[in-house]
């Protein structure tokens, strides 16, 4: 079954080698340094640098559309014959909301409620950045219910790092 695997940053080449990973999605502050485990082919790796923020902040790069459709682009383009990690600085927003919008993204027909109770189960901590989610939202035609599903589970449990967790697809 396909699976999509959320990580912090620290945590990529551990993640990599237990779970067999092949694809990568890397959301973080433009110009900070990732290497990208040997397991993971160049062309396998799509690095989105974005902030953590929902609002204009001089410095930092606010999410915007054309994020969301390379995120899109890019997990559409995912063979899933093994899983795909999705990481960011700690592991609690950037790569929670990407993980959602992917799960959203691959199962139009499934509920977001569901993926987004699926989402807490599996982790306590996560925090999907609401700008990411609102966009995809819109960029998916979701009409406001990625957002009001995000909104319904309410915000992670405080934590400097989120424990790594995964996110079925069925």
């Amino acid at each position: 079954m396909p699976r999509i695997h959320v990580c912090p940053l620290a945590r990529i080449d551990e993640i990599v080698g237990q779970t067999g990973a092949r694809s990568l999605v890397t959301l973080l502050n433009p110009g900070t340094p990732v290497e990208r485990p040997a397991a993971i082919a160049p062309e396998r790796h799509l690095y989105i640098g974005v902030g953590d923020i929902v609002e204009e902040l001089p410095g930092h790069v606010l999410p915007d559309e054309t994020h969301v459709e390379a995120l899109l682009g890019f997990v559409r383009a995912w063979d899933r014959a093994a899983p795909l990690l999705i990481h960011c600085f700690a592991g609690v927003s950037r790569s929670t909301a990407a993980a959602f919008i992917a799960a959203c993204a691959l199962a139009p027909a499934r509920d977001e409620g569901e993926i987004a109770r699926a989402l807490r189960a599996a982790s306590p901590t996560a925090t999907p950045n609401a700008r990411l989610v609102a966009l995809a939202d819109a960029a998916l035609g979701r009409g406001g219910r990625m957002k009001d599903a995000i909104a319904a589970i309410g915000r992670g449990e405080e934590c400097l790092e989120g424990v790594p967790f995964a996110l079925e697809l069925a």
